[in-house]
């Protein structure tokens, strides 16, 4: 079944309500911290108040002897007993050598390389009491110098033996020498610098972990808020405690949110899972906000220096560009492959560029890991383009919409000059009905009132493309990618003819129970109602890579429709019998099987029946049961793209910028669920124009403390800081996968940050204002304008 064909059936495009949310709207959800097991204890970390310092003694006597303490553990009791965290993502350099990977032990050895690192884990009876006697360990610190400027990373102490200048990679890609010669010969060049501010993830649900081990089979589980158990599993059994996979049950139940930040194997995970079994216990720990603030893996933090060469008419002709990547103090779980592989391959953006050529150098620092937030790697790559692309037109005279239009790839499928192969799509399109939408023929009037309030009103496009569903397992593992990238579905037909669907996607907040549901229920005629959603728990799902970078339905959705394939070539076997027909002249549809050119027919329920109650059919010609299973390794990428349309008025004389109009258009390919698609685009909008307006995660150069380490410092995107947006779309299908999606989650968070930028520069352009980074603070616009005075 082909997508167009697949897109017309009944519940595709149905906005159907949410299973899921009965549960979480009645309080009746079922999250870590919700877990209670037998003979639980609780953990809590002492973590360390330095940025860089070597860990002379740990003294535990006193918190081991205080009322309900079963232990306390520290790097002592670790060291050469298991390995340390891995990083699942090798980059080369240049010259052909690897990526320096240092250790990242479990808890501290010898040394802390930022505020926050785990310095000791104490089990007690209570968490109240685990927390105090956490207090009573005493540590002696010797302290160093912090590294927090990449700049100067070079020359600072190192944190690791193994990068003695804190380097840990350089990586290109593109044809340097072709670019060199297309600079040399253009009629205009475009310099800019920006920096892509730090993000730190806030979902609402803090990391939780709740370990328990089985003395009698020798089995641990571990509850645990992650993306991907399968994963988790994985990488913490085989690299890190060096246990038989199968005695270890990873479980992620339901999980309050993750936009990247629960994909990794973090140290508590394992910490928690070892414990247990030393102390033959159950042991939970749930991080509180000001630990989530300093521990979970940030995002972003690029700084980069990019140049546009040009013709005379303001055509694209080579694309510069030299990018910074703080890494953080150790190598998160695909950290290296968020400022390399998922940033550098999306820098031709929507446009015809003949050549590209970029270098990334990978640095670390004293500050928290820094891996996958909302986007990875592609809204770095989209801010950098997009901001680039509105600066050129202004350079040459051209409208933000004119200079995008010259240069928009128009034939597909389009070999970029960074690898990646764009399938289909239609920029032009996207663009056009952003711009009936926005109403931006009313543009000067709305200006012109602003004006006359004493505010200045800014227009600012964004034209983004993604890169969804990685892929395929064996390229991107010649890329140095440590793990496939297919993913498993498991239909179980029922007796009575529900459905039950393992899968090994999970859900997070995106909606899979639904949208899985409608999937299969179009597929066999059946009402949504009658099919579940299984996910989160490798005791019962096949082995699959879990979700991140949209992927969900194009990849997890596609494997569900593979094993659905299985189960339609089987059922109608069973169904030719049933109706004394060859099996060539069944056809399904609407949830019947029929007889061409007969009015024979019989219902799917009917069949199912008949396939575990098998007195109508030869057994030694077809086994009982209705249940297959399917992988499913995608051959490319799927590309969603779009145009955002933001408009702005910023009070000069405050410096407060107010987001009055924003208008989206995206090409997600078809979709399954209008009502999901949408809550996506508005979390994922609001979470953008957070990072352009709002969050910003900010060091001490000196010491190394994080400045933002709660709310009262980082400041999170409200309801009231946004009008309510224009949503619309346009659709070409993806061209490999039945389905014909392209993936959704991200896409609000990469392209609007370039778009609100470009509007607040266009609104301060007629002050004299060049250039602003985000977050565009009213401190930092007003102290632009100030600057523009002078």
């Amino acid at each position: 079944m082909g997508a167009n064909e697949f897109a017309k059936l009944p519940h595709i495009g149905e906005s159907l309500k949410r299973k899921e949310d009965l549960r979480f709207l009645t309080g009746v959800g079922n999250y870590t911290d919700d877990i209670v097991q037998a003979n639980q204890k609780y953990a809590y970390f002492v973590r360390s108040p330095h940025a860089h310092a070597i860990v002379k003694k740990v003294d535990t006597a006193a918190a081991s002897a205080m009322p309900g303490v079963a232990r306390v553990f520290t790097g002592a009791d670790i060291d050469g007993k298991m390995g340390g965290l891995p990083c699942g993502w090798l980059i080369s350099n240049p010259d052909g050598t690897p990526m320096k990977e240092p250790p990242h032990p479990i808890l501290a050895i010898k040394k802390v390389r930022y505020v926050g690192d785990h310095v000791a884990m104490v089990v007690a009876d209570t968490l109240q009491q685990a927390r105090d006697a956490a207090e009573a360990v005493e540590v002696d610190y010797e302290v160093l110098g912090a590294v927090i400027d990449m700049r100067t990373a070079a020359k600072a102490p190192a944190l690791h033996d193994e990068a003695p200048d804190n380097h840990c990679y350089k990586w290109t890609l593109g044809d340097k020498a072709a670019v060199d010669a297309a600079f040399a010969g253009a009629a205009h060049v475009t310099q800019l610098d920006l920096t892509n501010n730090r993000l730190i993830p806030n979902a609402m649900e803090p990391r939780a972990v709740n370990a328990s081990y089985n003395r009698g089979t020798d089995e641990s589980v571990l509850y645990v808020a992650n993306q991907n158990p399968h994963v988790e599993r994985l990488l913490m059994t085989a690299f890190v405690l060096q246990w038989p996979e199968h005695k270890v049950r990873v479980v992620a139940p339901d999980v309050g949110g993750g936009f990247g930040s629960k994909i990794f194997l973090y140290a508590e995970d394992v910490a928690a899972t070892w414990a247990a079994k030393q102390l033959n216990c159950a042991i939970k720990w749930t991080a509180e906000r000001s630990e989530s603030f300093v521990s979970d893996a940030h995002g972003r933090d690029h700084i980069t220096h990019a140049e546009m060469a040009m013709d005379k008419d303001g055509k694209f002709l080579a694309l510069r560009v030299h990018t910074h990547a703080n890494l953080g103090a150790y190598l998160s779980t695909f950290a290296s492959s968020v400022p390399t592989i998922l940033y550098g391959t999306l820098l031709a953006g929507q446009y015809a560029t003949p050549q590209i050529y970029v270098e990334v150098d990978g640095w670390f620092t004293s500050t928290a890991p820094v891996d996958a937030y909302r986007g990875a790697g592609r809204p770095e790559a989209a801010y950098l383009i997009e901001r680039l692309a509105t600066r050129c037109a202004w350079e040459l005279g051209l409208s933000q919409d004119e200079i995008r239009k010259r240069n928009f790839v128009t034939h597909f499928p389009y070999q970029t000059p960074v690898a990646l192969q764009y399938d289909t799509g239609d920029f032009p399109a996207c663009m056009n009905e952003a711009q009936k939408l926005a109403d931006v023929a009313g543009y000067a009037a709305r200006k012109q009132a602003s004006e006359a309030k004493g505010l200045k009103r800014g227009i600012g496009y964004s034209s983004y493309i993604e890169a969804c569903g990685l892929a395929p397992s064996n390229i991107a593992g010649a890329l140095g990618a440590r793990a496939g990238l297919f993913e498993a579905g498991e239909v179980r037909v029922n007796p009575t003819g529900s459905v039950t669907v393992f899968t090994g996607s999970h859900s997070h907040g995106q909606g899979h129970e639904t949208t899985f549901a409608q999937l299969v229920a179009a597929r066999l005629g059946i009402d949504p109602g009658q099919v579940d959603i299984v996910h989160g728990d490798t005791g019962r799902i096949p082995f699959g890579m879990g979700t991140y970078g949209s992927r969900s339905l194009s990849v997890g959705g596609t494997a569900i429709m593979k094993a659905l394939d299985k189960i339609e070539e089987k059922a109608k076997k069973i169904a030719a019998h049933l109706m004394e027909a060859s099996d060539a002249d069944i056809e399904f549809s609407g949830g019947e099987f029929k007889v061409k050119g007969t009015d024979k027919k019989i219902p799917f329920a009917q069949v199912a029946l008949t396939a575990y109650v098998p007195h109508n059919y030869p057994l030694d010609k077809l086994e009982p049961g209705l249940d297959e299973t399917a992988f499913y390794d995608p051959t490319n990428f799927t590309y969603p793209a779009g145009t955002y349309i933001c408009e702005v008025e910023v009070d000069p004389a405050t410096g407060v910028v107010r987001v009055d109009r924003f208008t989206t258009v995206d090409d997600f390919g078809v979709i399954i669920n209008p009502m999901i698609v949408e809550g996506q685009v508005h979390g994922g909008v609001v979470q953008g124009l957070g990072q352009a307006l709002l969050e910003h995660g900010v060091y001490d150069p000196e010491s190394g403390q994080l400045l933002t380490g709660s709310y009262t410092d980082y400041t999170m995107p409200r309801a009231d800081d946004f009008p309510q947006f224009k949503l619309g779309h346009v659709c070409t299908p993806c061209t490999h996968n039945p389905i014909g999606s392209k993936g959704c989650g991200e896409a609000g968070a990469i392209g609007s940050p370039p778009a609100v930028i470009n509007a607040v520069l266009d609104a301060l352009a007629p002050l004299g204002v060049k250039d602003l980074d985000m977050p565009a603070t009213p401190h930092r616009v007003w102290q632009a304008i100030q600057s523009a005075k002078a």
